[in-house]
């Protein structure tokens, strides 16, 4: 039996390099693709055991990607490793393909680590986040707990109700403008809001904002 193959999805250039460093002793790196579109169209070729990818990729996110990926290569582990430390994404992402969420600044053992469990069928998540999820669901454990404002989404919805670009709100919250377009259409889907002004009216009933 062969080494397990993994495709490498980041548009750093010299992350994908360092990390295909790391993990070639163990795995085959069957390929690196800098964007999500090129990814969707390599993966089904190179039919990888796990894919690593980033959620910030320009012309598809990965979290579009990711969704399409496990549409497509069911049996395909994803992985994504990230800047992004949102609970909110990390949650998405693990709810629904994805089997590890780490961070780009944890040990390269890490990223091993994430895919021997993910190779055994399990999850991997990087402690960090694992631990601000765990926080949110203590606050919060319903089971429709998707269905109310995580704090993340409040904030962004008040910037953004009151007249904000989501430029201007990337750079209040120090995230990245992908971050709060993620945010701002997730809370549009899960409560059927169709317009910028429906979600100005779904803020002043929330109280995120006042009417005045």
């Amino acid at each position: 039996m062969g080494r397990p193959g993994i495709l490498l999805a980041d548009d750093h250039t010299l992350v994908v390099e360092a990390f295909k460093r790391l993990l070639e002793p163990e795995f085959d790196v069957v390929g690196t693709v800098s964007d999500g579109r090129t990814l969707l169209a390599v993966a089904p070729q190179s039919k990888p055991d796990v894919i690593v990818l980033d959620i910030g990729m320009p012309q598809l996110s990965g979290m579009e990607a990711g969704t399409e990926l496990k549409r497509i290569l069911p049996r395909t582990k994803l992985i994504v490793l990230t800047m992004n430390e949102d609970p909110d994404i990390a949650r998405e992402a693990v709810a629904h393909w994805a089997s590890g969420y780490l961070l780009k600044k944890s040990a390269g053992s890490e990223l091993i680590t994430a895919i021997r469990e993910a190779l055994r069928g399990r999850s991997y998540v990087t402690p960090r986040v694992a631990l601000r999820l765990q926080d949110e669901f203590v606050r919060d454990p319903r089971p429709d707990h998707k269905k109310g404002l995580t704090p993340r989404q409040r904030q962004v919805l008040q910037l953004l109700a009151e007249g904000r670009t989501m430029k201007e709100v990337a750079e209040t919250l120090h995230v990245t403008p992908r971050t709060v377009a993620f945010h701002k259409y997730r809370i549009m889907e899960d409560f059927g809001l169709k317009t910028n002004s429906d979600l100005v009216k779904f803020a002043i009933r929330e109280k995120v904002i006042s009417a005045s």
